[in-house]
């Protein structure tokens, strides 16, 4: 490999989450790397909330963590407030969150990149793909530099020719003080490659000297400290609190005077916005009846004086964004550092893509982040993550990483992307996982670490720890379905405390599986239990497998009858239109796209279930024949 004639094993255009997660695992792997970004002061930038994880999120963050990514380790090593989500729920809906340094976070990953050898870096705007026989063969920047690759994983973020919006007024950028990524769009055209536009959205940020938090609730972190990373020795910090206010009625008249100021209600902007995150002017018109909305008040860093306005993202003029914020509790005599904004960008719609996020078109070829239509920090690194794997196993000529729904969260992002035509940006909820019980956050390693162990990214002593923790769950659990507690006054005294009662002797698990008793509780009646000392994270996942075991088994039937439909394989060479009594709507959608499996095909919009039927019919016969 000569880098010094611009030959690399693996480029990766854009350097935000998708593309640092991409970069470090073909680099880890041992893959020559450019990273190309337009700033190279922007690395693993927040553009948007300074936050790691929350519901489903932080699911995926642990999963790229055991899969040997970064995301976790940067998280865990930047937090300004750690709080766990929901923790008063069941398990399949508790999320860790961190309240992030935003500068810090982005100087530990530009520090990661730029320590490894492997990864070469270059600020400078990729304009041309150069394509070979159908693969990638090189790329072309603004400066008419070329360079020779072998696979290349675009990562661009909302930079693809961006137009950002602030009122009625717009100019070209990917974010705030930033260019947009020109040229790449047409090129990715002139191959054959479609693109949409979307459009996605940031809240303005504030002086926090001009803030008067006594008029807000605080939102404090959590006590005991729960991280990411599933690696030992975890950095403990300070905590800093977020706070609560909230809109009012004058905050909504001034949004309803203003709406013909409003690009998104001119109709001037042609992208989907996220529905999950609406702008505060959608919110007021979509749920006029609501008399307020939560707004979070959260720092930015240590080192400045910015304040994120969680919950009031808009695309309204400077002038009218000023004094919406100063009707809110607390905000009165607020100073806006930066306005709010909207910004249109253009993505690959993921049905071009195969599970691996290789392009169906282009060999070597992979879009992972925000170009695949998804929003957010977290499942952009997800995506990039299997993107680079799966870019060295393509060089390699290694089996493709693909993960299944049942498997991850990950598995069921991917899989919604490239089954699913999504039509607005995609983000990932507990809701969209069928499996939502099994594929927990606190179990993250136990699915995912022999796979980033086996393909390499998992060190030696990262797995010896997983497997010791795994076998002192088992013992555990097997201990406590075997001892028995005594239905005598003592221990009937201490169950009392919780509501309960002791009428015969019963095994710890038993009683483990009482809605109001918990672990911690076991320990008061079994002097062993607290004796073995075992960790935090044992101790959660063992509450959880005798607790929950009746629902747990259910679901892993579900699995189990879904994994029946994922047998039967679709030749890659089918003709949907041929196939007879299906409508020729079915038949589009599945030429467009060409799922793998039945279990796929059952999951396109529209595709009905007498519609897999016809096709299970078909390939039986098509086996048969075979044989």
């Amino acid at each position: 490999m000569n880098y010094l004639n611009n030959k690399y094993d693996v480029m990766v255009v854009g350097a935000g989450h998708a593309g640092c997660e991409a970069a470090l695992a073909c680099a880890r792997l041992g893959l020559k790397v450019l990273l190309a970004t337009l700033n190279v002061a922007n690395i693993a930038l927040q553009p948007c909330n300074p936050a790691i994880g929350g519901p489903a999120k932080s699911t995926l963050v642990r999963e790229i963590d055991a899969l040997g990514g970064e995301m976790g380790l940067a998280a865990d090593a930047t937090y300004l407030q750690m709080k766990t989500l929901n923790s008063s729920k069941g398990p399949a809906v508790r999320a860790l969150r961190a309240q992030s340094d935003k500068r810090e976070y982005s100087d530990y990953m530009r520090n990661v990149i730029e320590s490894n050898e492997n990864i070469f870096l270059r600020q400078a705007c990729i304009t041309d793909l150069i394509v070979e026989n159908g693969r990638v063969s090189g790329a072309r920047d603004e400066f008419g530099i070329e360079y020779s690759v072998d696979a290349a994983i675009l990562t661009t973020g909302t930079s693809l020719d961006g137009k950002i919006w602030v009122g009625l007024q717009a100019y070209s950028a990917g974010r705030l003080g930033e260019k947009a990524a020109f040229g790449l769009s047409d090129s990715l055209r002139s191959l054959g490659i479609n693109l949409k536009k979307l459009k996605t959205g940031t809240p303005p940020r504030v002086d926090k000297r001009t803030i008067d938090y006594s008029k807000m609730d605080i939102q404090p972190g959590d006590e005991v400290l729960n991280f990411y990373s599933f690696r030992p020795n975890r950095p403990v910090r300070k905590q800093y609190p977020c706070y609560l206010t909230r809109t009012n009625e004058k905050t909504h008249k001034i949004i309803q005077a203003n709406l013909d100021k409003s690009p998104m209600f001119k109709g001037l902007i042609q992208g989907v916005g996220p529905r999950y995150c609406p702008s505060i002017e959608d919110k007021v018109v979509r749920f006029s009846k609501n008399p307020s909305h939560h707004i979070f008040i959260e720092p930015e860093g240590l080192g400045n004086y910015e304040v994120y306005i969680q919950g009031f993202s808009s695309s309204l003029p400077a002038n009218v964004q000023v004094e919406m914020l100063r009707t809110l509790p607390g905000l009165e005599n607020a100073h806006v550092i930066k306005p709010a904004y909207a910004v249109e960008y253009d993505y690959v719609p993921a049905v071009q893509t195969m599970h691996s996020l290789m392009s169906k078109q282009i060999q070597g070829l992979f879009f992972a982040g925000q170009i695949n239509g998804t929003s957010g920090y977290e499942e952009a690194a997800a995506q990039g993550l299997i993107a680079g794997i799966n870019a060295y196993n393509f060089l390699n000529g290694s089996e493709m990483l693909e993960l299944s729904r049942s498997s991850s969260y990950t598995g069921t992002l991917i899989d919604d992307l490239v089954t699913k035509d999504i039509q607005d940006p995609y983000r990932m909820l507990t809701s969209r996982s069928e499996y939502r019980l099994l594929l927990r956050q606190d179990n993250a390693d136990e699915r995912l670490t022999p796979i980033g162990y086996k393909v390499g990214l998992i060190d030696d002593a990262q797995y010896e720890r997983f497997k010791q923790k795994q076998e002192n769950i088992q013992k555990e659990v097997q201990r406590l379905r075997d001892v028995k507690v005594a239905a005598n006054e003592s221990n009937s005294e201490i169950l009392a405390k919780y509501g309960e009662g002791l009428e015969r002797t019963m095994k710890l698990a038993e009683l483990l599986k009482r809605p109001n008793i918990s672990y911690e509780i076991l320990k008061e009646l079994n002097p062993e239990t607290k004796e073995l000392n075992l960790t935090r994270d044992v101790c959660e996942q063992v509450e959880i497998l005798i607790k929950y075991e009746g629902y747990l088994k259910r679901q892993e039937v579900q699995v189990e009858q879904a994994s029946k439909l994922d047998k039967f394989k679709i030749p890659e060479d089918i003709d949907y239109m041929a196939i007879e009594h299906i409508s020729s709507e079915t038949k589009e959608k599945l030429q467009k796209i060409r799922p793998k499996t039945l279990a796929q095909a059952s999951r396109i919009g529209g595709v009905k279930p007498a519609d897999i039927s016809v096709l299970m019919v078909l390939l039986e016969r098509h086996a048969i024949a075979r044989k």
